[in-house]
């Protein structure tokens, strides 16, 4: 066989191209049409005939549910709106009924004397594949994909049906209902005996029971033509000669498989980045060989100069793209494209047992959020996907934990490759109390394999879980140890998300005062949350008004109710720490301060101990399955609350912070370059804005280290509320970071009522629009002319005459707090088309914040009225169950 380097022959792209290319796939997304199969009673030989004529089947949504597909068809309501998604509106007799999907569709005829095959790249939970009356295959678990050669039964230029029985998973469970005087229940249940399903849909403390479990066809199905010669799973790992990174070893490994009766002679062609190779490879009869090749034996594949891939925070994200050809006699028989990154992960330090990871030779301080599911009925389009993920990428986050592989598909890891957010991806088994072991360790394993194999190549995944706190049983943990040592050469397996390497997971779950997230005893935190209360505007979008003004069932169905979150006992803290709730309006002006301080002290905490011991901490959650009041940093919509920017401010490359325990003063550096001939200022404001104290630091803050500068000598006259105020400025003055705290005096540090005396402020502002590429960029400069402190200042981007939110929004700040005669400008972002040819208004709101209404071209921006506490009349706010 002959293996070469063509790049150091001189030979480019081009030379090596093959003389003919593929047809494309051919993505089979109109046409489908859906029908419960007890209604059918033909067999799936004439379903999948041309000869069949649905009669009152539904219009079918694919990718999608069944549930998904109904609801579009108005069969049923929306399900996570209101009370919408109980038995006596959606039945959980879906979750047991099978359902046939039908389409028809053309075999392009440039697939002529090619393989036709039909890919199906997730269906749940079991399915039956029909093509012109005939079975071409089955299908078993949500995460394994279906790869059918159709030739035989779909000519090209010809019309062809294609029919799949889609089933349920056999063990749906009874859910519990969320309510009020029951609260949130248990989590899981028997689901998880199935394996690779999406077990939470029965119901968990996030979600109510999804109807029909998520049962459908909830990927894409396309067709694609190949030669003799398929290119299946292809590998690339690269290496690093750490500390140095001025080159890189890349590795490509790949298996071809002939297809046909007759042996097949060709050659396996690669390109990515300036680099080319090519290897002659003769495979027998349906046969695959497996195909190396590496700078051992092709020197090329040592590449000076990499372009490195990294996290978010610590570098850009390079990808390169290898393309992948086999050809046989000068014909493309099949390809593949594969974008990778160049880094390295490694796990552990030389001066800690516990799980830190670096990359590049970075410590890589894990800031990160889980996802229990993307979205309750897996209704999440690339462009919705991209927005939540971007949205970890602006809060400073670098980690999504996919907990228990639900949110599994390519988009998803595409999209955390390209804002550099790492993966600690797992698979499908839940904590052993909320649901016992796979039956089926067969389709368990071909689950987990065709998941390694389809997404490994992607630049973010780091890590393998095996199961989410607990360990599993040994036949999979053994069965999973060997699959690492064969497809998985370079990332770590851990086994149990809550144990080992100093990894801690179980919460606490519940709002907490600051002070206390800085005590814990474990390096590695996978899981860790609060409350988090979405806009007034999101409230109103998710439920009815009869269910505004009264905490009911319709919340609990919305996680507020008893639980880990402690619902129930959320808003007795509110009214005790903040004050008497008058009204929706009201409850949500105090919980943006009660988000706003949990969610920046979760991650404040841990950098207090910066590697020393802590090394990363997850919260629970970051994105939220459905329209909630816990557990998120955005809500369904995607409108974020103020817990994004807590996050963000907390999670800054170089941060300043009070140390809420011990009032010290730190600086953290998460960076591998010191911090030199920096300066920092501390002031402290009287409630009235009256200055009572300031102090200036000289700072040198060492990489990867967080730097105490002293603790705070509190002066005698403090009111009894206060705020302190911290500036960092690098040696050329420039501001680096800075931080706003709310604080009681000791002896009564749980009381901030006294925030309520804050005059309220009317802000000058200033705005403008520029548009270009797609995008309006909106500026918003704000300036407090009071001698108070305008606090948590809000900012939410409309459209001018309907008064509807644009969503998705990016800010470069929210939530913000103005000194006396202070200014900050932010910009705003948004898709021009989302606007719908409208002028751009911004509205304010905020603790005790208004702004002078103001216009310039395309934008204008004024108070909103509606989130004002006085808007509305004076409730109370109620709790109150159905069963009272």
């Amino acid at each position: 066989m002959l293996l070469f380097a063509a790049g150091l022959m001189g030979l480019g792209p081009v030379a090596l191209a093959a003389s003919s290319t593929l047809p494309q796939s051919v993505t089979l997304s109109a046409g489908w049409q859906l029908q419960d199969a007890v209604k059918v009673t033909q067999a799936g030989d004439a379903i999948a005939s041309t000869n069949f004529k649905p009669q009152s089947w539904y219009s079918a949504t694919v990718p999608g549910t069944v549930l998904t597909s109904l609801v579009n068809a108005g069969a049923y309501p929306e399900p996570l709106y209101g009370e919408n998604n109980r038995p006596d509106k959606i039945p959980d007799s879906l979750a047991r009924t099978p359902y046939w999907y039908r389409t028809v569709f053309e075999v392009p005829e440039t697939y002529a004397g090619k393989h036709v095959w039909l890919n199906l790249e997730g269906i749940n939970f079991s399915a039956q594949v029909w093509v012109n009356g005939t079975q071409v295959g089955t299908m078993n678990g949500a995460f394994k994909r279906g790869i059918f050669d159709i030739s035989a039964e779909a000519k090209p230029g010809k019309k062809a049906v294609l029919a799949v029985l889609v089933s349920p998973q056999p063990h749906p469970g009874d859910p519990h209902e969320h309510t009020i005087r029951d609260g949130v229940g248990r989590n899981g249940g028997i689901t998880a005996i199935d394996g690779p399903t999406f077990l939470s849909t029965i119901g968990w403390d996030w979600i109510p029971a999804i109807r029909d479990r998520d049962t459908g066809i909830w990927q894409k199905v396309f067709l694609s033509a190949s030669g003799p010669v398929v290119i299946k799973d292809p590998l690339v790992t690269t290496d690093l000669p750490l500390p140095k990174t001025d080159a890189a070893d890349v590795s490509v490994q790949a298996r071809v498989e002939n297809v046909t009766d007759a042996p097949q002679k060709g050659v396996l062609k690669g390109t990515f980045g300036d680099v080319t190779f090519e290897q002659s490879v003769e495979v027998a009869a349906h046969s695959s060989q497996t195909v190396t090749v590496d700078s051992k034996n092709t020197p090329a594949m040592h590449v000076a100069n990499p372009k490195l891939w990294w996290p978010n925070g610590y570098g850009p994200q390079n990808l390169y793209k290898l393309h992948l050809t086999f050809e046989v006699a000068g014909k493309t028989s099949d390809d593949k494209d594969v974008s990778f990154g160049v880094r390295k992960f490694t796990y552990a330090v030389p001066d800690s047992e516990n799980l830190t990871i670096s990359v590049n030779g970075v410590r890589v301080f894990i800031r990160g959020g889980n996802w229990g599911l993307d979205e309750a009925m897996k209704r999440n389009p690339r462009e919705r996907l991209e927005a939540q993920i971007r949205m970890h990428q602006i809060a400073n986050m670098n980690m999504i934990r996919n907990w228990v592989g639900q949110s599994t598909s390519e988009d998803f890891y595409e999209l955390c490759d390209k804002y550099g957010i790492l993966v600690w991806d797992e698979f499908f088994q839940p904590n052993p109390s909320d649901g016992p072991d796979p039956d089926d360790f067969d389709t368990y394993m071909a689950n987990v394999r065709d998941k390694i194999l389809r997404f490994r190549n992607h630049a973010a995944i780091v890590l393998w879980c095996a199961r989410n706190e607990g360990y599993p049983p040994k036949k999979i943990d053994d069965a999973l140890r060997v699959l690492m040592s064969e497809l998985e050469p370079t990332r770590l397996y851990q086994a149990n998300s809550a144990d080992g390497r100093g990894v801690n997971s179980h919460g606490p779950y519940h709002w907490r005062t600051p002070r206390e997230f800085y005590v814990y005893d474990e390096a590695f935190k996978t899981e860790i949350g609060s409350v988090s209360v979405p806009t007034l505007e999101s409230i109103h979008g998710m439920m009815p008004e009869k269910d505004w003004e009264t905490i009911n069932d319709d919340w609990a169905e919305h996680d507020f109710a008893k639980g880990a979150a402690d619902g129930d006992k959320y808003p007795a803290m509110i009214a005790d720490r903040y004050g008497k709730v008058a009204n929706l309006a009201d409850f949500v002006r105090k919980s943006q301060l009660a988000n706003y301080e949990a969610f920046r002290a979760m991650y404040e905490g841990r950098n207090a101990k910066l590697f020393h011991p802590t090394t990363g901490v997850i919260t629970w959650m970051s994105n939220p399955a459905q329209p909630s009041f816990v557990w998120q940093i955005y809500h369904h919509d995607l409108e974020p609350n103020s817990a994004l920017f807590a996050v963000k401010k907390a999670a800054e490359p170089v941060h300043i912070q009070l140390n809420e325990s011990n009032g010290e003063v730190q600086v953290i550096n998460n960076l591998d370059t010191p911090l030199e001939n920096a300066h920092a200022h501390l002031a402290i404001y009287n409630l009235d804005g009256a200055v009572k104290y300031e102090h200036n630091f000289d700072v040198t803050a060492a990489p990867s280290l967080a730097t105490t500068l002293g603790s705070v000598a509190w002066p005698a006259d403090l009111s009894g509320v206060h705020f302190v105020k911290l500036e960092l400025r690098d040696a050329a003055g420039k501001l680096v970071s800075d931080n706003l705290y709310w604080r009681a005096l000791p002896e009564h540090q749980d009381d901030l009522r006294a925030l309520d005396s804050l005059s309220t402020i009317a802000l000058d502002a200033k705005v403008g629009r520029g548009d270009s590429d797609g995008k309006s960029l909106i500026t918003v400069t704000l300036h407090n002319p009071d001698k108070e402190i305008a606090l948590m200042t809000h900012l939410q981007l409309r459209r001018k005459h309907s008064g509807e939110r644009v969503l998705p929004v990016y800010y470069s700040d929210n939530y913000v707090s103005l000194l006396p005669n202070e200014s900050r400008t932010i910009t705003i972002e948004a898709a021009t088309a989302d606007l719908k040819g409208e002028d751009a208004l911004v509205v304010v709101d905020g603790w005790n914040a208004r702004v002078v209404a103001g216009t310039a071209a395309g934008v204008g921006i004024e108070t909103n009225a509606e989130a004002l506490v006085e808007h509305w009349p004076v409730t109370g706010l109620p709790m109150i169950s159905a069963a009272q």
